[in-house]
């Protein structure tokens, strides 16, 4: 099922997600659900505060922007194929960042057609689960890690206008507070809505390749 996503300005984008203990049916679902809902979107990633729940779950596939934007994945100091691991889903993640940083603009997209520069680390060391219940460790640079940082920030209610230095804040504060106010004219109250329009198959990451929203 395709969710409807939630704009700036709804509560929920600021909420702490819960920790996932069980990892159950719903769950798998959920990230089924997730995944549909980012590629229906043209999306690189979708964390579950997006769709209106607070949980530690989010969900990323760079593959479709490889070719444009270069990433590495490693685990045990060994490079893997990053292909190999997309689409990604991620329970609980924990993160360590390199000191080394670089900045990019970045879109969101619960702040629709908004972008702007953000600083971010440029490799980290992530702790996750796994859907299949698996705690695994690995490595990540470039879009990936940029992507995997920008969605376990919502998983803790931070969002990417956070990160922003004040003068491209205020460049975009016009926008912004239009789109907070309606945002909190209709909040989801932490249910999920199906987005008004289902498609008829499975959407795929078709015309993803310039995208950077999350």
């Amino acid at each position: 099922m395709v969710y409807e996503i939630v704009k700036y300005g709804d509560p929920v984008l600021r909420a702490k997600g819960r920790r996932i203990e069980k990892i159950d049916d719903g769950i798998k679902q959920l990230a089924a659900d997730m995944l549909e809902t980012m590629y229906a979107a043209h999306g690189l990633g979708l964390a579950a505060q997006q769709i209106g729940l607070a949980l530690q779950i989010t969900v990323v596939d760079v593959a479709p922007v490889l070719n444009n934007h270069p990433s590495a994945m490693s685990m045990d100091g060994k490079p893997v194929d990053i292909n190999a691991w997309m689409p990604m889903v991620l329970i609980n993640p924990r993160l360590e960042l390199a000191a080394e940083r670089d900045v990019a603009s970045e879109g969101c997209l619960s702040f629709p057609d908004i972008h702007g520069d953000v600083s971010r680390a440029t490799t980290i060391k992530v702790r996750t689960q796994l859907l299949d219940g698996r705690e695994v460790a690995f490595e990540a640079a470039g879009m990936l890690a940029r992507a995997i940082q920008h969605e376990v920030d919502h998983l803790g209610g931070v969002l990417y206008i956070d990160r922003m230095n004040s003068a491209t804040k205020f460049s975009l504060s016009g926008r912004i507070k239009r789109l907070q106010k309606e945002g909190l004219a209709n909040p989801t109250q932490g249910k999920p809505r199906p987005a008004k329009y289902q498609p008829s198959k499975k959407p795929g990451p078709a015309n993803m390749e310039e995208t950077d929203e999350m």
